[in-house]
């Protein structure tokens, strides 16, 4: 005799809608702090809160959140590699752009301790008309980044510069690409990076869990 079981397959569709579900009912009522007193409407990182994202970012809708997890930094212009804890945001007002920061920390080893900060980066997602992306950081390094870019599929975004500037303290950087994807509910990605010396060679990686939205 044969019994069925009501709980989804693993790595089947439905598994997959429950898992979503599941992990919803953690973030859904969590977003970006925000100043009541200030004019106008403020960052939502929730969609389930706050103003209706722009039609220009649904092909952006699948970031919008709080992400936070691991990944691994290593350039041949660095002495050794290193783990680090990250937080990214992607969060809208409504207009035709995403809000984007990262924070990181240096860990000790894979989900060791923090034992000091690391990189920083602030930027603007800002998709067109014609499909194509551009994305604007700034990084606490001293460098500026104008990228372009394109939506692969619903779930993954492929961008590389097409202009770096440098204060005359950044570090070394000329050209670097990134691809993001959210997989099976968790945000990954991949960073490459040249520099005067040294072409695209991987940089940075990470896998992240959302927390908010």
């Amino acid at each position: 005799m044969t019994t069925t079981s009501n709980q989804p397959e693993p790595g089947s569709g439905d598994a997959a809608v429950q898992a979503a579900a599941e992990r919803a009912e953690v973030t859904r009522e969590r977003n970006v702090p925000s100043f009541d007193d200030l004019p106008g409407v403020g960052d939502t990182a929730n969609l389930r809160e706050g103003p209706d994202l722009h039609s220009a970012c649904l092909m952006l809708l699948p970031l919008v959140g709080v992400w936070r997890g691991e990944g691994e930094a290593a350039h041949p212009s660095q002495d050794e590699s290193y783990r680090f804890l990250q937080q990214v945001t992607f969060a809208h007002d409504g207009r035709p752009f995403l809000y984007y920061e990262s924070r990181a920390w240096r860990l000790d080893g894979e989900g060791g301790s923090v034992v000091a900060p690391a990189f920083r980066e602030v930027g603007w997602w800002r998709p067109q008309p014609d499909d194509t992306i551009e994305l604007l950081l700034v990084h606490s390094t001293g460098i500026s980044e104008m990228f372009f870019g394109q939506q692969r599929n619903k779930t993954t975004w492929q961008l590389a510069t097409d202009a770096v500037i440098r204060t005359p303290t950044a570090e070394d950087a000329t050209a670097a690409s990134r691809l993001y994807g959210v997989v099976d509910g968790s945000l990954a990605y991949v960073e490459e990076r040249a520099t005067s010396e040294h072409e695209l060679q991987p940089r940075l990686s990470a896998k992240l869990e959302r927390v908010v939205g």
